[in-house]
């Protein structure tokens, strides 16, 4: 069975660098062959793929751009399409020219005092108006969007969407093949990402989830995507890696840093 590959996720890990391409190339430097840049909106995209081209490193994942300060997202906010699909055109643009095959669409919050129940089909409408469209964009450029549902309990109780049962039944009402599922470690999901349980720490960290047995599970499994790493370190980011070095020595993984 063939090793699995991680992708270090650079708005989680290597914070001790201050600019993304510094990140870059420390993760790079750690051994990780791809990273996750979540928003790379504030450097140049033609800057960040000289920076991956001098580290070796492939981006693997991007998010739309959020909105404004505070926004997570415009997919499912009313009124806001134009904005919407402004959004979407940045997010391609990087994404082709970072030869990133996949954009996270972020689905955007609640408004602030409706109530989610008055306010969840127009929502929901608005979502799949806007992922319509941006099917259509991406698979004319061979894109993947990648839908992922946020807990509304511990991370962001304003975000729209909150399970995967709700982002699988849009993704239905949509129907398109170049859109799926994201989750923070799901199988059918069609880009994995892990982090320890509840303190999303590194996987090896005390918590609920036994990494070792997942990630046994994934290979069996033939799983040959990247498994973004979203966890935020307990300390140093390379010092905490020790779970990751533990695996590639275990297959017989030769990479810097390890």
């Amino acid at each position: 069975m063939a090793p699995l590959r991680f992708a270090a996720n650079l708005d989680w890990l290597f914070q001790e660098e201050t600019t993304l391409p510094r990140r870059m190339e420390a993760s790079s430097q750690a051994g990780f062959p791809a990273a996750e840049l979540c928003f790379p909106y504030s450097c140049g995209a033609q800057e960040l793929r000289e920076a991956a081209d001098r580290a070796g490193l492939e981006v693997v994942l991007l998010n739309t751009p959020p909105g404004n300060k505070g926004d997570k997202g415009l997919g499912a906010v009313p009124g806001r399409q134009a904005e919407f699909r402004e959004a979407l055109g940045l997010a391609v643009k990087y994404a082709k020219i970072l030869k990133c095959p996949r954009i996270h669409i972020m689905a955007g919050q609640i408004p602030l005092g409706a109530e989610r129940d008055a306010v969840a089909d127009l929502m929901e409408a608005t979502f799949i108006e806007n992922l319509r469209y941006a099917a259509d964009i991406l698979a004319q450029e061979n894109l993947i969007g990648q839908l992922e549902p946020i807990n509304n309990r511990i991370t962001d109780p304003r975000y729209f969407l909150t399970t995967p049962q709700q982002a699988a039944a849009i993704l239905k009402k949509v129907g398109s093949p170049n859109l799926k599922l994201q989750l923070v470690f799901s199988f059918a999901a069609g880009h994995i990402q892990i982090a320890q349980v509840p303190a999303r720490h590194e996987p090896d960290s005390p918590g609920e989830l036994d990494y070792s047995y997942l990630f046994q599970l994934l290979e069996t499994m033939g799983y040959s995507g990247y498994i973004g790493c979203e966890y935020a370190p307990k300390g140093d980011t390379v010092k905490g890696l020790g779970w990751l070095y533990s695996y590639w020595k275990s297959h017989g993984v030769m990479r810097s840093g390890s």
